[in-house]
């Protein structure tokens, strides 16, 4: 009996598929790369507007158009002299805001009506899915400017708009998944068990749905900061004084022969964010996918 337990507490320990999935990802480079950028640029967000000089918005018409490492300003000025790297900063903390609240709303109702679509199929998953498709035809800019000449240009309506398109896609991939898995033997274990449907998708379904769906958020952020960004440089997103990459790249392309690292400053801080998610998003996918092992 001794020798039994003896043997039990030197046998190695098995590993659970997250642990499997943690090691591959942490193998990973450039996703391990990508998270530690990530997390620097997601703290000077937070931390570099409250350690800066001046404000994002206040106005100082005696420093127009200062260079960088000019005095106080590290990053230079705009054409009002206000502190680029207060609106960079206060604008990346925007972006990053709006891309993961965006994202949160596209997450939960692309999973739930996916997940709900998939599961009881039939007639109900026609329905569903052909409201999606109707959705899908919209234009995106043309939903946006209904939106905005509806209810005015502020930065919830910005969420809203983001998020309620994005969930289309979640949805597909979500429904696509629930199709494979509502056959499972562990599904039909608990369908005899006398669980019901909604027991069903929220217990077994979408907990089975989490690797695919971490991915594709990962690389759903990007997508959303990207679209915020190019509503900004059109006029339709963040308004001033408030900063987000997107305006200050709009606003940096209007003065860039009088002051290029207007627009400089806000490409390469954008470029970066987005490269990091990307890798990070490689590498889930990398470490999730069972094809992969």
């Amino acid at each position: 009996m001794t020798d039994l337990v003896a043997t039990v507490k030197t046998a190695p320990r098995g590993r659970s598929l997250w642990d499997d999935a943690r090691r591959r990802l942490l193998a990973n480079k450039a996703a391990v790369a990508g998270m530690i950028v990530l997390f620097v640029l997601v703290m000077a967000a937070l931390i570099v507007p409250m350690l800066t000089p001046y404000t994002f918005d206040e106005i100082n018409k005696n420093d127009v158009w200062v260079p960088p490492l000019t005095g106080a300003h590290l990053l230079g000025t705009d054409s009002l002299g206000r502190d680029l790297l207060a609106r960079l900063f206060k604008g990346l903390q925007v972006s990053l805001s709006i891309g993961a609240v965006a994202t949160s709303v596209s997450l939960i109702i692309g999973v739930a009506w996916g997940a709900t679509a998939g599961y009881l199929g039939g007639r109900v998953d026609e329905t569903m899915m052909r409201i999606v498709d109707v959705l899908y035809s919209l234009p995106f800019i043309f939903f946006v400017i209904l939106l905005m000449v509806t209810f005015g240009q502020n930065l919830i309506l910005i969420f809203v708009a983001i998020g309620a398109v994005e969930w289309l896609t979640m949805s597909r991939i979500v429904r696509g998944q629930t199709l494979t898995l509502k056959h499972k033997e562990f599904v039909e274990a608990a369908r005899a068990a006398g669980l019901g449907q909604g027991a069903i998708i929220r217990r077994h379904i979408v907990p089975n749905l989490l690797g695919p769906v971490v991915v594709y958020v990962t690389l759903t952020i990007p997508a959303i900061i990207l679209a915020e960004s190019f509503l900004s440089f059109l006029g339709l997103g963040v308004q001033p004084p408030m900063a987000s990459l997107g305006t200050l790249i709009a606003n940096g392309a209007q003065d860039m022969e009088l002051a290029p690292w207007l627009l400089i400053f806000p490409s390469v801080t954008m470029v970066t964010t987005l490269m990091c998610f990307n890798f990070i998003g490689d590498g889930l996918r990398d470490a999730i996918d069972p094809k992969d092992r």
